[in-house]
């Protein structure tokens, strides 16, 4: 029986004919990197291949690594196997990783949204014969409004806590949604102020993007100060001894957990704006559609739910289980934690 070209072991997707892996989740001799969250990109590994946008973000992170980037769309061979990077649309510097042997084209997705951010390189389809595919919200329920709506929204609150002399806080990752969020906040209703990881990672970032100004909170930051402005904080800062000096505050997460009731109940956050760098339903079905692959393998998600869906509609799809999960493991590392008040 023919080894498939990509195989799911304990260490992660691994490659045997170019002896390297994409994305593992244990140490390893020679990685390829599709984005810079804590669960795809790992301490460890000898040797890391990644987006050269992405180079920056993970030596921020990680530190002293070995480390060497990619454009898009460059080809590169390891033992007569091709590879290539190609925009994933979840984060700056994210990417999918077709892979190619003997005629066979395999794809990665790692994560990915297919609406243009605005800050991100837009998510481009692939063909492939296979195509494994996240499904963090691979659930019919889940469909994302336009995201000039939500920022609508955002502002609006914002402006509407102003109103009322209270403080803002909006909590989002500190990569990737606290950048979004940042590109989109409305500068002339107040001052932007950040939490030390989300401004830390925001200027690794800002030669990429034209951001809106910040204002780090320190210990010397007062609290008359924050009161009526907004609060970029990543979500390990709710409940923490960081914010009691920002009485009184409204809170709120951007997440597309928020499109449940639930989980904004769970979370004890005030307001709840459905905002996500994944795929909803529908995102995922037309990715999928666009890259003519007949084999489907969904990894971490609502993977059952989703690949029986699939099979329902002609595809042959398959689950594998990863150490990925989506929104859900997006956290902060120990360094991030740390509070700067």
């Amino acid at each position: 029986m023919k080894t498939p070209l990509l195989i799911f072991n304990e260490n992660g997707i691994y490659c045997e004919v170019a002896d390297l892996y994409i994305d593992p989740w244990r140490p390893v001799n020679k990685a390829i990197i599709t984005h810079g969250h804590a669960d795809h990109s790992r301490w460890g590994h000898k040797e890391y291949i990644t987006h050269h946008t992405n180079v920056p973000i993970i030596k921020h992170r990680l530190g002293d690594i070995n480390v060497s980037g990619r454009a898009y769309n460059e080809t590169f061979s390891i033992n007569n196997v091709t590879f290539s990077f190609h925009p994933a649309g979840h984060i700056i510097g994210s990417s999918q990783i077709r892979v190619e042997h003997k005629g066979e084209v395999w794809v990665f997705t790692g994560d990915y949204k297919i609406e243009n951010d605005g800050i991100s390189t837009p998510y481009e389809p692939i063909k492939c014969h296979t195509f494994i595919t996240e499904c963090t919200f691979g659930l019919p329920a889940f469909k994302w409004i336009p995201q000039a709506q939500v920022f609508d929204d955002i502002n609006s609150w914002w402006s509407a806590n102003q109103s009322e002399g209270k403080t803002s806080i909006l909590f989002g990752y500190s990569l990737g949604k606290a950048q979004r969020l940042l590109k989109y906040l409305d500068p002339s209703i107040g001052q932007i102020y950040t939490h030390g990881a989300i401004e830390n990672m925001t200027e690794v970032l800002r030669p990429l993007v034209e951001f809106p100004s910040t204002t780090l909170i320190t210990r010397e930051t007062k609290k008359e100060e924050l009161k009526g402005n907004i609060v970029l904080a990543p979500p390990s800062a709710h409940g923490s001894t960081w914010i009691r000096k920002m009485v009184p505050y409204v809170t709120a997460s951007a997440s597309g957990w928020m499109t449940f009731r639930g989980a904004r109940r769970r979370r004890a956050i005030d307001k709840g704006f459905v905002l996500s760098d994944h795929c909803d339903w529908y995102g995922l079905l037309a990715a999928i559609e666009a890259t003519g692959a007949e084999k489907i393998i969904s990894t971490h998600g609502y993977t059952d739910i989703f690949s029986k869906y699939l099979r329902e509609q002609g595809y042959d799809a398959r689950t594998e289980k990863t150490q990925y999960e989506g929104e859900l493991s997006e956290l902060e590392t120990s360094k991030e934690k740390e509070t700067t008040v």
